[in-house]
């Protein structure tokens, strides 16, 4: 018998050298399959047949191409998206720091508008962690974004191809590229074409219907988004047409995105197409063979006509020439009738008080009433600013009555108004009639109205002392409508909004389009609610009569809201806060009304005034309009006089269960009770 070999610890024996090879393979093998990685690599060259992708709302594959709105709903939007996720956002086991996964993806549209001329829409390559983005309008919001002023962070990022141009969202042309961060609003944009091989530039009108090829890469590395736009048969510029970097996109990802497009329209007519797509996240997107895709143009009509049918048109065209001379004639003859009368001055315009200007001075003055002097616009009418020859700034309000009658009693209480003369209320100059179009001349206030100063996020916020100044004006403009005119003026319409600055930044009190007059001592008689929600003084729901109380109230939630820098009535607070008054009257209760002051002035006030004037806003706006303080007293407060009658007992009805509550210093800082 042969000896045998004893094997030596830690040494192993392998039958041919082959077989370390193969185990090395498999535990390399093993290795790999350990910690595995998933690419989403895809490729469409049409869509025929394709049922693989997630379609939202409206879209749908028509014939080989994926149509992206139904052209008989009005406010029609569809998304379609690849039904798998993409890994997009990383944070490392190490750190807390966020990596972002790049990605490549090419695609082939079509946007064909059924009238040229009308307003466009465009679609949009989509990044998002839902295919049902929360509160996703149509029209001109792709099927993606809300219309919220202020967007919040929320995984959705966009490549607009944006075929109309709205100058609330900043667009910059009709035709351009934009990188979006859950806003329609986009972070950066260019006008849409490409970079030749010499490097010029070469517009490409996208909204032709003609096939636009589409090159997306993003670099994660670096955090930049390089996107191309050419027509198809075009190669690939070397330049992109856009080139930015996005070092906030990391507030809009999160690990797992669907991908896809999205595109949204109003009533107008607009077929957004996509023919072909690839995407890669592992290199670049593979090429699209364009070759054979449809081709979509506008719809023309063409036939041949015999001479008689011509003929025919040609005999029926003169008819319809001399039908149409005739009728433009007649019209002319009666729209000179009218212009006559317009034009002419009634005996019952002569009461009035006596600048009247000419349709042709404000017209000239305000630019034809263009859009661009336009100021603002509401149920009572629209607002313009103008510029008389000698250079003085107005501002001129149109206002439309169905009849002379109407006009001629709205303008018998709008004369009166006109004499009105005080510093602190917007001064009337003058007033034109057009027909039944009256046309009231203000002075023009060049910083605008209050709220835009003190609510949201203003671009200089106002500071306490001007704040106090601004409400002892408008209160000294008020106590003279109710008190220091030979008719008592009640405003009925008193809002932060109305509050207008003038160029030394005081306040005035505007828009007199409500108010009514009333002798002193005279009942009113009236039976129209009218004002704003938020302002309206409780009684007016029972008793549609206002009274000078009634615009006591609606100043009280003026001093509560600029004391406390927010607005009557807010949806976005805690449930408890949602109405002002309710607010603060609960923290008075509790002893904690300065609390309410705005966080944003803290230090620049005292604390004893802030709470003096919310106590004086709480007393304005007591349930019970006998217990109101009336206008002098509350500007004798504001002053830091004596009253001279003391509210008294106003607020006693707002505390419960405090049997040492002094009611007979309401109005007094705590830190001055006994």
């Amino acid at each position: 018998m042969s000896p045998s070999k004893i094997p030596v610890a830690g040494e192993i024996s392998f039958p041919g050298g082959k077989s370390l090879v193969i185990l090395l393979l498999l535990l390399l093998q093993l290795v790999l399959f350990a910690t595995p990685s998933v690419c989403l690599d895809f490729l469409f060259n049409s869509f025929t047949g394709v049922t693989n992708l997630t379609l939202v709302k409206d879209a749908r594959v028509d014939a080989s191409v994926i149509r992206m709105t139904n052209d008989s709903n009005q406010y029609s939007y569809g998304r379609a998206f690849y039904p798998t996720k993409v890994p997009i956002a990383k944070t490392a086991s190490n750190s807390s720091s966020l990596s972002i996964a790049s990605f490549s993806t090419s695609f082939v549209f079509s946007v064909l508008p059924q009238i040229p001329t009308s307003p466009g829409f465009g679609l949009a390559f989509v990044l998002c962690n839902t295919t049902d983005p929360p509160g996703a309008l149509a029209s001109q919001y792709f099927g993606l974004f809300t219309n919220a002023t202020s967007p919040t962070f929320f995984p959705l990022v966009a490549v607009e191809f944006d075929t109309g141009q709205n100058p609330e969202f900043n667009d910059i042309d009709d035709n351009h590229i934009g990188i979006d961060l859950n806003n329609i609003e986009s972070t950066f944009a260019t006008p849409a074409g490409y970079y030749n091989s010499t490097g010029e530039f070469v517009p490409v009108r996208m909204r032709t219907g003609q096939n636009i090829r589409a090159w997306i890469d993003f670099d994660g590395q670096n955090l930049v988004f390089n996107v191309t736009v050419a027509p198809i048969g075009v190669s690939r510029p070397l330049k992109p047409t856009l080139s930015h970097s996005v070092p906030t996109i990391g507030n809009y990802v999160s690990p797992d995105m669907y991908v896809g497009f999205s595109a949204s329209k109003t009533n107008w007519i607009e077929a957004q197409r996509v023919l072909a797509w690839s995407f890669s996240d592992s290199g670049p997107a593979r090429e699209l063979n364009t070759t054979n895709l449809p081709v979509f143009e506008p719809e023309s009509s063409s036939s041949s006509l015999s001479g008689g049918a011509i003929a025919g048109i040609v005999v029926g065209c003169v008819v319809f020439v001399v039908i149409c001379g005739g009728g433009f004639y007649l019209w002319w003859r009666i729209q000179k009738g009218k212009d006559e009368e317009d034009e002419e001055i009634e005996d019952w315009e002569l009461e009035y008080w006596p600048h009247r200007f000419s349709y042709e001075e404000l017209s000239s003055a305000t630019g034809e009433f263009g859009k661009e002097k336009l100021l603002g616009s509401g149920g009572f009418g629209r607002v313009y600013r103008g510029t008389l020859p000698n250079t003085t700034q107005i501002a001129v309000k149109c206002v439309n009555h169905d009849s002379k009658q109407g006009l001629r009693e709205f303008m018998a209480e709008i004369s009166s108004m006109g004499r009105l003369q005080h510093k602190n209320l917007v001064q009337m100059r003058g007033w034109c009639r057009k027909g039944n179009e009256l046309m009231l001349v203000y002075d023009y206030m060049p910083n605008g109205s209050l709220n835009r100063w003190v609510f949201d996020n203003p671009e200089k916020l106002l500071g306490w002392e001007q704040r106090r100044r601004i409400l002892v004006d408008v209160a000294e403009g008020l106590n003279y409508l109710h008190h220091g005119w030979d008719q008592v003026v009640i405003h009925r319409d008193i809002k932060s909004s109305n509050i207008l600055l003038d160029a030394d930044m005081r306040g005035r009190l505007g828009d007199f389009g409500l108010a009514k007059l009333y002798t002193h001592g005279e009942v009113p008689n009236t039976t129209r609610v009218v004002g704003t929600l938020g302002y309206l003084a409780p009684e007016l729901a029972t008793v549609a009569a206002p009274t000078s109380a009634s615009d006591v109230y609606s100043f009280g939630v003026v001093l509560l809201e600029v004391a406390c820098g927010r607005r009557p009535i807010e949806t976005s607070v805690a449930e408890e806060e949602v109405v002002l008054i309710d607010w603060v009257r609960d923290l008075y209760a509790q002893g904690r009304a300065r609390e309410a002051a705005d966080a944003r002035i803290a230090g620049e006030y005292d604390e004893g005034e802030m709470e003096m004037v919310l106590k004086l806003g709480l007393a304005c706006c007591h349930p019970d309009p006998q217990r109101r303080p009336t206008m002098k007293e509350v500007v004798a407060l504001l002053l830091g006089e004596n009253p001279p009658e003391a509210p008294g007992k106003v607020l006693s009805d707002l505390v419960r269960g405090g049997d040492d509550f002094d009611e007979a210093a309401p109005l007094q800082t705590s830190s001055t009770r006994a």
